[in-house]
């Protein structure tokens, strides 16, 4: 098995005032290439904070996070920036979409400012449902299609690893299925997709689930139903849920 992304012990807090609170206490995470892997917890349990680290937004306190085999937590911020560029992509919660472009120009932009050919920006926006608003603004957009942009954007430019923070939140129940299913089919080849998702059927679309809790991996499933999923969120500390056998 070939691993695109690995984390080692990764460790992470935040200043609050006079005090330091923990957010992450030792995380270990493996991607393969082709795998999608889904990240679930409640509010406050760490995981879009891990995504952050994973993809080289935030940087780590402690451990380590390897993309291909280059290492995020020692690298230069121009090495990170470069590797943002060039191998990963990223669906913010809030869009990140720019005002003043339109939605071509904005699917368009990461190729644009990595100097690569000129993406399927066409083939991109019908995979979305969009193929018409081409030539809007964002703010003519409602919040789902804004969401579908975004997903578009990442889509477009090819990334290596593709990391989805809540992707579907902003969407009906027709356009979230299309935005999984664009998300399950992109993981394949040496493509990945790691995804942070309060909703256990779209988390139950991945090969894999990593449940947190407070901080750490409590649980971490292969090919889970949504009800394993919950299970193993709600599940005493002292009786962790093992991924042997799960989803078999």
């Amino acid at each position: 098995m070939t691993w695109i992304l690995q984390a080692r012990n990764v460790t992470k807090s935040y200043q609050t005032g006079r005090e330091r609170t923990p957010v992450l206490r030792g995380i270990d995470v493996d991607v393969a290439a082709g795998e999608m892997v889904s990240i679930v917890g409640a509010s406050g349990s760490g995981k879009s904070t891990l995504l952050y680290c994973l993809a080289g937004l935030e940087q780590v306190e402690g451990g380590e996070v390897l993309l291909g085999g280059v290492a995020l937590h020692t690298a230069s911020t121009a090495r990170r920036a470069q590797l943002r560029r060039d191998r990963i992509g990223f669906v913010f919660q809030a869009y990140n979409l720019i005002p003043s472009l339109s939605v071509r120009e904005n699917v368009a932009l990461p190729a644009r400012l990595a100097r690569r050919a000129r993406p399927d920006i066409a083939g991109a926006l019908a995979a979305v449902g969009l193929a018409a608003q081409g030539g809007m603004r964002p703010g003519q957009l409602s919040g789902g299609q804004q969401q579908r942009v975004a997903v578009a954007r990442v889509l477009a430019a090819r990334p290596s690893v593709l990391f989805a923070d809540e992707p579907t939140g902003a969407l009906d129940t027709t356009s979230g299925g299309v935005v999984l299913d664009l998300l399950r089919g992109y993981a394949n080849g040496d493509r990945s997709v790691v995804l942070v998702t309060h909703d256990l059927d779209a988390a139950a679309r991945a090969d894999r689930t990593v449940v947190l809790r407070d901080g750490l991996v409590v649980a971490e499933l292969i090919r889970p139903t949504a009800a394993q999923i919950l299970a193993a969120q709600h599940a005493a500390p002292s009786s962790p849920v093992s991924p042997a056998g799960v989803g078999a």
